[in-house]
């Protein structure tokens, strides 16, 4: 690559350095925490070749979120081998650290700023992907699965972060649940949805026996099987 000015870099790459640095750092220190003298560092171009790729930050940070997923998971929506319940719960092996479109949400307070624009489509579009899904799985209430599941998967990933721990995993406990009871033909492999399953765990340990295996992630978090029915008996 020909060297300009002070030795930065410049040719028809200089778009693509620009997005893949602003993506870095945005993610690793925050979008207001990185600033465009920083920015043209790391992507090894002048300002005047910022600028001439972009107006301002503003449109650069809302084209890094365009560019993140713009097909929203692919990688699980439009996965075949799958069954529109499994794609459900797979959305939740699929996620990052913190999503970037909530980071941008929180960082940026004026909801008329283009990536608050962009953050409000993405989730939108993504809840209408689980509602799609669930609809075709055979959900009673698709519109109602779709915003819950939505819900679950941004209230993981922001928990994942304040945490720092991994939130994930009970997310998607929960989120069986809430598909086995909004999908009537559901089962678990024994025949079972997981509700009916918690409820024949309750009886056998109610009669002194030890609650039946098969679980999964639902039986390493004591206490929550209460909260799940209380999930249920609202819906």
């Amino acid at each position: 690559m020909e060297k300009g000015p002070r030795g930065l870099r410049r040719g028809r790459g200089a778009r693509e350095r620009i997005l893949s640095a602003s993506q870095q750092l945005f993610r690793d220190q925050g979008i207001n925490c990185t600033g465009m003298d920083q920015l043209c560092a790391v992507a090894e171009v002048s300002k005047r070749t910022l600028y001439q790729h972009f107006t301002g930050k503003d449109e650069l940070i809302a084209e890094c979120l365009r560019r993140f997923d713009p097909d929203i998971l692919p990688e699980v929506f439009d996965r075949t081998d799958l069954t529109p319940r499994e794609r459900l719960l797979a959305a939740f092996d699929v996620h990052s650290p913190l999503c970037p479109f909530i980071a941008a949400a929180v960082e940026i307070p004026d909801p008329g700023h283009p990536a608050r624009v962009q953050a409000r489509t993405y989730k939108k579009g993504f809840a209408a992907r689980l509602t799609d899904t669930a609809r075709e799985a055979g959900a009673t209430n698709p519109e109602q699965l779709g915003e819950q599941l939505a819900l679950l998967l941004d209230g993981a990933s922001a928990r994942s972060r304040v945490l720092n721990t991994e939130a994930f995993t009970t997310a998607a406990a929960i989120a069986a649940v809430l598909v086995d009871h909004a999908i009537p033909a559901a089962a678990a492999p024994a025949g079972a949805s997981a509700v009916e399953q918690h409820g024949q765990d309750d009886d056998d340990a109610g009669r002194g026996g030890a609650p039946r295996s098969g679980r999964g992630p639902v039986a390493e978090h004591p206490g929550q099987g209460h909260i799940l029915d209380r999930i249920t008996e609202q819906m």
